[in-house]
Formats: structure tokens, sequence, C-alpha cells
């Protein structure tokens, strides 16, 4: 099986056929969770991931709540997307100059390569429900950019490829909390 939009061959995907007797369109994995409880020391939980192949194998962003119930973003790796390597600090944003830039809270990531970067877009809170960006090239720095929409918009998504010869991301307008409206 190729990528659509590159060509080049995907790596494994983990797949389960859907159980006998299932009639909906979507099914869970038998073996959820993939991420239990208390995963590492620094977090009580994590989901919300977004995971792409990269070089054969996987890596994601996820939302990981902190003991203290901070929502925050780490990063992880994995051979088979069902066995992963979380590391044990929230990932370190720093600005295009290399100056620490943390996020105060982070959460519902996506994760999409554009050419030779990968950008992470998130819940951020920047006077109200927001949409960050980030991007990494290695996994091991990533530079948080300015925030494309102002409050409120949430759950950003861009495109994985140009339309019209531009990038174009879909967010959804929000208001200031979890209303029928937002």
């Amino acid at each position: 099986m190729s990528n659509v939009i590159t060509g080049k061959p995907l790596p494994t995907i983990p797949w389960e056929d859907k159980p006998k007797g299932c009639r909906d369109a979507v099914w869970r994995y038998s073996g959820n969770p993939i991420l239990d409880w208390n995963p590492i020391p620094r977090a009580a939980r994590i989901f919300n991931s977004a995971v792409v192949p990269c070089e054969g194998k996987f890596v994601g962003v996820f939302r990981a709540d902190q003991r203290n119930s901070r929502a925050t973003l780490f990063f992880g790796r994995s051979e088979d997307a069902l066995q992963w390597q979380i590391g044990p600090d929230p990932i370190d944003w720093v600005d295009e100059n290399g100056r620490p830039n943390p996020t105060s809270f982070s959460y519902d990531p996506r994760l999409v390569k554009l050419e030779d970067a990968y950008y992470i877009t998130w819940c951020d809170d920047m006077h109200g429900p927001s949409i960050g960006l980030g991007r990494t090239t290695d996994f091991k720095a990533f530079i948080r950019m300015p925030n494309p929409l102002m409050p409120y918009n949430r759950n950003g998504v861009l495109f994985p490829r140009k339309i019209g010869g531009r990038y174009l991301m879909l967010s959804r307008p929000s208001d200031g909390g979890h209303t029928p409206f937002g």
C-alpha cells in the first residue's frame, strides 16, 4: 500500500478486522487502551494522540494530563504504533531564536508533514480557546510559531498538501467554554 499524497510505501500500519457481528463503520481495537493509566511518571493519563508514519516507524504528539491536571503535549516513538515510548517530559517549546516559549495549556494535537517539516496544531489558551502552531524537523527541537488564528477558535487541522497553491487549515470557531456553540 502506498501513500496517496507522496506515492511512497507506508509502514506496516496495525489493522484489526471488523469483529464478528459488528455493524458499525468504525470499531474499537480489541487491545484498547493502547496507553494505560499513569504511563509515565509525569502523566496520569495520555490520550488524543496525533500519530504519523516516519522513516518506516511512527511518531506521535500526545495530550498528557499531568498529575496536577494540566494538559500538556508530550512526544513519543513507536516501531509498530501499538507499543509506545513516551518522553518523560513535556515538549520543550522554543521560539524562532531558540528562547523558551512554553504553552499555558495544550490539548487535542494534530500532526502533519508539510515539505521537510512536521507541523503540530493544538488547542491553546491565548486569552481564550485558540489554536497553537509549532514545527519540528527532527522531533528534538520544537519551534512554537505565532498562533494562526485569534480566539475563539479550536481544533485546527492543516491539510497535508497545497490546494490552489496554498496550505489551508480548518478550524472550529468556538466560544469561551464547552457550550453548545463551543
